[in-house]
């Protein structure tokens, strides 16, 4: 499931995209888009899932902006800071829209093994 617009935005006018997955005890994977103000963004987003008691199985880094200076040192601190795995990079892409992105995921085992984990 995708949860465009992010985690806390309003699906109506009493109801957010947090609570749909909360009220379906959904794991979360978290897609950061890597550009100005990510890291406060980022961790704030982690401790609401934390706090809403979500398992967040994994982060994906989504560079947003290719002229980003700091990209690898951002990608070092949020692997440091987030007690999740980093499940994929996926670099800037001109119309992602009219690509195929899923093969940036280079962390696909992890996943493999939560969802045949959460079947039991």
């Amino acid at each position: 499931v995708e949860g465009s617009f992010g985690w806390l935005t309003p699906i109506n006018s009493k109801y957010t995209f947090a609570d749909w997955a909360l009220e379906r005890k959904m794991p979360v994977v978290l897609v950061v888009g890597i550009k100005e103000g990510c890291i406060n963004h980022a961790l704030l987003t982690v401790q609401s899932i934390t706090e809403m008691g979500l398992p967040l199985i994994g982060w994906i880094a989504n560079r947003i902006n290719p002229g980003l200076a700091h990209y690898a040192e951002i990608i070092n601190l949020l692997s440091q800071k987030i007690d999740a795995p980093l499940l994929g990079k996926i670099p800037y892409i001109h119309k992602p829209e009219t690509q195929q992105l899923g093969h940036f995921i280079t962390n696909i085992e992890r996943l493999t093994y939560l969802q045949t984990e959460l079947v039991k």
